[in-house]
């Protein structure tokens, strides 16, 4: 059974100040190539911003990306799991959420962040082995 914590095992984990314009983040993003980003204060999990946030909180509601701070629309109320949880359960949260991102959860702390594109891409590998095995 494949962990959590075995799909980010050599991942950097990327995050942005609450203090940041949606625009520092937005641009942040676009570097990385990423679609969300932890919000991370004083090593404290604050937040997820992610292009929805950006969609529905500021252009939709036409903000100015300038000078809008990504605490006034950053995603607050978060789901996190353990790192210890199964892809299984990873994939069960994410659906009962509705949500393509989470935070990943060491003894309290931030250790990493988990999209939908992670696991959909370790079940794919795993369902090549087998395909392959079976062939064999």
């Amino acid at each position: 059974m494949l962990l959590v914590k075995d799909v980010l095992h050599d991942r950097d984990m990327y995050s942005v100040s609450e203090e940041l314009t949606v625009a520092q983040a937005a641009s942040r993003m676009a570097e990385l190539h990423v679609g969300a980003v932890l919000v991370i204060t004083a090593g404290q999990l604050r937040g997820v911003f992610s292009e929805r946030d950006l969609m529905v909180r500021v252009l939709l509601q036409r903000r100015d990306p300038d000078r809008t701070t990504v605490r006034e629309v950053m995603t607050t109320s978060l789901v996190t799991i353990d790192e210890s949880a199964t892809l299984e359960e990873a994939m069960e949260n994410m659906t009962a959420c509705g949500c393509r991102h989470l935070p990943v959860m060491r003894e309290g702390r931030v250790a990493g962040f988990l999209s939908m594109r992670d696991v959909m891409q370790h079940e794919l590998a795993r369902k090549n082995e087998e395909i392959s095995h079976m062939k064999a």
